[in-house]
């Protein structure tokens, strides 16, 4: 343990910690804007500089380290001056008309810049233009980048896709698409964790609220709305709302307000989805030994980052479609007909936690129900709480709506498809019923629950060892599939979701700088699963009535054409080179 003195309080922590976190773990806030824990530790920003007794210059917090006796103050006078000029030199080159940015209310900088009493611009400002594809699902605003690199740490260190880099030198130094490369000829998976991660408003998702509300108000248009499961764990957080108070059922409350015609649950399609590649895998299995396992392939940034880097090994992806998109088709194919409605004046939408899902609902291959996309828009659960707000809905004070019949019902197996580790446990618990004829206990199989980036499992089914494993961040996702290629690891079934924690930790999740909420979100969904009436999908009286009536039995010939897809049927941008 090594004892210093910081602002004046005795403090012990242990070696090698930072500066920075021995203060903030004493109860000192020192402010940053480039710090990541573990992942950006440069001390590029220099907004979180400090005053050693015995160094002469002012050093960074973030990634220094402390030592036996150090006395530090991290708001002397001179420390302030400092932090004071390096933060307008950042905002001589920032876009900060705030009113008109997304993250306005929600930005590190503007805090900082608040706390330091900045009330006028003494340097010449030189502000970037801005210059994006507007089809991108991620967008990136040049005239907000601040250059702390978080980015491009993330997406190296976390999900080793490598898509962003610096350019250029000294006042010019900004960050692109690497390679010089545009977005969308670029190798991105549109995980959106670059989003999550970015202090300012920099980076976020393409906003198509716009487009919906155009929707609503189109009188030869019916509006259908799906809501993925983990954006009940999340969507409260911005609005102040604990997880008790913020009910799934207040969704459907705001979204009738708005004038959305019918509001279904997305765990239905997860369950849904749980009957057909549950079903794949089992014949699969019935066909004996294969090199590779069968993934998971309800996450589109998973697909599109195996389809970039490993296109041999596209064929190995489930057929199964995600839910999202399997509940367009499904909507427009069958229940609009059964609710009264042409199929071609259905405007689905849905909301997710995921900006990958925009690129998704786009694919030439989601059009299977016969009338254009099957999803029409997919929004974030961030663009859905700005409606809120432009509509000036107040869900503290709203009552709880229930999902709309006949596909409202969905079980705890579809709910926990939002956390990493759900689609695995929600497949087996389904598998070993159409196995044995018979439920497994509900929490059989919660060996492959946990936060870790890749996780394995064994489990008995039909008088066999059934190996499985987990992963979650495509950082991970890269090691284990290096480790199958490599004759090092082998399974029979992987789950993959491309963001740390799973579809919880999603790039179009709300955002808190610092704060890594998927775990917490995690075990909410896990609570909502514990509470569920059901909880396996093929108990689902709703799945039951859809086979019974329309879809025949899985893997059949309309559910073969309506809920699966060929992923190879498209390309990534270089995947032809």
């Amino acid at each position: 343990m090594v004892n210093l003195t910081i602002d004046g309080k005795q403090v012990q922590t242990k070696e090698n910690t930072t500066i920075l976190e021995a203060a903030r773990a004493a109860g000192i806030y020192v402010p940053s804007l480039c710090y990541l824990k573990d992942i950006n530790e440069i001390g590029a920003c220099r907004v979180c500089v400090v005053e050693v007794e015995g160094v002469d210059k002012l050093i960074s917090s973030c990634n220094n380290v402390v030592s036996e006796g150090m006395v530090v103050y991290t708001n002397s006078p001179r420390v302030r001056e400092v932090r004071k000029t390096n933060v307008e030199l950042i905002l001589s080159q920032h876009d900060s008309k705030c009113t008109m940015c997304v993250r306005s209310g929600n930005c590190t900088l503007q805090t900082i810049a608040n706390d330091l009493d900045i009330r006028r611009q003494p340097y010449e400002m030189q502000v970037p233009p801005y210059q994006w594809s507007p089809r991108s699902p991620l967008i990136r605003d040049a005239s907000k980048c601040i250059k702390c690199m978080r980015c491009i740490q993330i997406c190296d260190k976390v999900q080793d896709l490598h898509i962003w880099d610096v350019e250029g030198t000294g006042a010019r130094t900004t960050v692109d698409v690497a390679y010089n490369n545009r977005i969308m000829d670029s190798d991105c998976s549109f995980c959106g964790q670059c989003v999550t991660h970015c202090p300012v408003g920099a980076l976020s998702e393409r906003d198509d609220t716009e487009q919906f509300f155009a929707a609503l108000a189109n009188p030869k248009k019916k509006v259908i709305v799906q809501i993925a499961p983990a954006v009940r764990a999340s969507w409260g957080e911005e609005m102040g709302l604990s997880h008790e108070e913020a009910e799934v059922g207040k969704i459907v409350t705001a979204l009738k307000m708005m004038g959305v015609d019918y509001v279904f649950d997305t765990d239905f399609a997860a369950d849904l989805t749980i009957m057909e590649e549950g079903s794949e895998l089992l014949r699969r299995l019935s066909e004996g030994e294969h090199q590779y396992p069968m993934f998971t392939s309800c996450c589109p940034a998973w697909v599109r980052f195996m389809k970039s880097q490993y296109p041999d090994m596209t064929e190995c992806l489930s057929t199964a479609k995600s839910p999202q998109q399997m509940f367009g088709a499904v909507v427009k194919a069958y229940y609009a007909g059964k609710l009264g409605i042409a199929k071609e004046d259905v405007f689905s939408v849905s909301i997710m936690p995921c900006i990958a899902k925009k690129s998704e609902n786009i694919l030439p291959t989601m059009n299977d129900a016969g009338t254009g996309r099957d999803v029409d828009l997919v929004l974030t659960t961030r663009e859905f709480v700005r409606m809120l707000r432009a509509e000036h809905i107040r869900p503290d004070l709203l009552e709880s709506t229930p999902f709309d019949d006949p596909i409202g019902e969905a079980t705890g197996a579809g709910v926990i498809f939002g956390v990493t580790g759900g689609v695995m446990e929600a497949a087996l618990r389904s598998a070993y019923y159409l196995v044995n004829g018979e439920n497994a206990a509900p929490d059989a199989f919660q060996n492959v629950r946990g936060q870790e980036g890749w996780r394995e499992a064994e489990f008995e089914l039909a008088g066999k060892t059934l190996r499985v494993a987990v992963a979650s961040g495509l950082g991970n996702a890269r090691k284990l599939v290096k480790a199958l290629r490599k004759g090092k690891a082998h399974y029979d079934f992987v789950e993959i979701m491309a963001c740390p924690g799973g579809c919880a930790g999603g790039g179009g999740q709300p955002i808190k700088d610092g704060l890594e909420q998927a775990e917490c979100r995690g075990n909410h969904l896990y609570f909502l699963d514990d509470i569920a009436n059901l909880r396996f999908s093929h108990e689902n009286p709703a799945i039951q009535a859809l086979y019974k009536d329309f879809l025949g039995e899985p893997l059949g010939e309309k559910a073969h054409h309506l809920l699966h897809t060929d992923h190879t049927a498209w390309k990534m941008p270089r995947e032809s080179e």
